[in-house]
């Protein structure tokens, strides 16, 4: 019995001891502890800056390292979606040069508060597209479409940033040029399992550059279509969406008008006013 009691006393010694070691070294893991997190990123960020070639004021590197320094934790610069498993990831920005000034879009996701922290690897692809039904077990992602601005001593000015009402399944970003109005606007493109398909949010500068810019969505599934079009001719893209007939052959049997409302800030339908999106 005096053994037996020596041993219970000596294991709860031990259980002390490692709850005491757990406390000093913080709660959690690298999922949910801050501290964790961001010290394991700032050192896969030093191996990046060490094994890098030729850098340059404002580079990807630099902002990495400013998202990292200035942003709460669980908070990242994404990649593009890879074409091919051996392709080595390249981040989802843009530089943009206008009036020998340099501009970077980025794509940011931000974690949810309360959740754990999450992965870049799994809101980007096909496969991570399917998040969007039940992302808590992975982390929520919040994606932003963010204007930097690059300072002449190599320093980032956040000018804007617009969120992306997605979760996962991010492919790739682009620029390009709404031909109608000559307007720029930044495409981010998301795959999308659950449509059988892919969308696209499209951010366009309607105020110019340096101010928020206007949303609009397009997508093409298997039973899913909405394109852009110029339909009252005003400032702001406008869209058709479609409706489908399932049967032996899948058809477009409509194609439903959507005007951008400028009182309202809604998308209204020609159709019906009581069909409304808002984006």
């Amino acid at each position: 019995m005096k053994f037996f009691r020596y041993m219970l006393i000596l294991l709860a010694l031990i259980l002390s001891n490692c709850s005491s070691d757990d406390k000093s070294s913080g709660s959690g893991d690298a999922t949910t502890s801050a501290g964790k997190e961001g010290s394991i990123r700032s050192y896969n960020l030093s191996v990046e800056q060490q094994q890098a070639g030729k850098r340059f004021a404002c580079d990807t590197l630099s902002l990495k390292e400013f998202i990292l320094n200035n942003y709460p934790a669980g908070t990242y610069l994404v990649d593009f979606d890879r074409t091919y498993t051996t392709n080595v990831p390249k981040a989802a920005v843009v530089y943009y040069k206008n009036q020998n000034a340099t501009y970077i879009f980025g794509v940011v996701a931000k974690s949810k508060q309360g959740e754990r922290f999450i992965e870049t690897k799994n809101v980007t692809g096909y496969s991570s597209s399917f998040i969007n039904l039940d992302s808590t077990k992975l982390g929520t992602a919040f994606f932003w479409l963010t204007l930097f601005e690059c300072n002449q001593d190599g320093s980032f000015n956040v000018i804007w940033e617009s969120e992306v009402p997605i979760h996962g399944g991010f492919n790739k970003i682009t620029i390009n040029n709404w031909r109608p109005k000559n307007c720029m606007y930044i495409a981010l493109n998301y795959m999308d399992g659950i449509i059988s398909g892919n969308r696209s949010y499209n951010f366009y500068l309607v105020n110019g550059l340096k101010n928020p810019p206007h949303l609009l969505e397009t997508y093409e599934g298997l039973m899913h279509k909405r394109t852009m079009a110029n339909i009252n001719n005003d400032k702001f893209p406008d869209y058709f969406e479609y409706r489908f007939s399932e049967g032996n052959i899948i058809t477009i049997i409509d194609s439903i008008p959507f005007l951008w409302d400028t009182v309202k800030r809604l998308y209204i339908s020609l159709v019906n006013k009581r069909w409304f999106r808002h984006y």
